[in-house]
């Protein structure tokens, strides 16, 4: 990749660019740390599903908030606490 001056583009300035047209079609980038509980159940889902960090991220916060619209966090909740999941 190259920018209008005809010098190539550093990785940092790579990832900006990338960064920049996620914000522009409306999407935001979220980070934080996984407990080890956390994590197995991630890689259990992901070899599943074969879904990118992305997707699942999201679609893990869609189905959170079903599951709040309907009325069954708690229920999750303790089912996780159940499973030492």
């Amino acid at each position: 990749m190259t920018n209008s001056s005809g010098k190539a583009l550093s990785n940092a300035e790579k990832q900006q660019r990338y960064r920049e047209r996620q914000k522009q079609s409306g999407k935001k980038e979220l980070r934080g740390y996984l407990t080890p509980e956390a994590l197995s159940c991630y890689e259990e889902i992901q070899q599943k599903t074969e879904w990118n960090d992305s997707t699942l991220l999201s679609n893990a916060i869609r189905l959170m908030y079903a599951a709040h619209k309907c009325g069954q966090i708690g229920i999750l909740n303790s089912w996780l606490t159940e499973h030492k999941r």
